[in-house]
């Protein structure tokens, strides 16, 4: 069969040890702020009639607050993490 111009041989010769180039999962602290919006799946939590807000009811600009603070934390993490190197993989570490 004939080989294609862009064999695998070539293609990840830059990679170490001849693998495939893998993003790595990444983990930080900063990935922590991303449990903040999760805290509006919680609605019996906040679903209450009282206190009113320009006559909306509690439950309805207390979602309406949370959008912008969703926003920003996901910003944040985006930011803080977007140039942060990865990790080698454990099986990488010992070849």
């Amino acid at each position: 069969m004939p080989s294609s111009p862009h064999s695998e041989d070539e293609s990840h010769k830059d990679a170490p040890g001849g693998a495939a180039p893998q993003k790595a999962l990444h983990i930080s602290a900063w990935n922590l702020l991303l449990l903040v919006p999760i805290f509006m799946v919680f609605t019996p939590m906040f679903n209450f009639d009282s206190p009113r807000l320009f006559g909306m009811p509690f439950y309805y600009w207390f979602q309406f607050a949370w959008v912008p603070v969703g926003v920003i934390c996901v910003g944040v993490v985006y930011f803080k993490t977007k140039d942060t190197p990865t990790a080698p993989r454990e099986r990488e570490i010992r070849r």
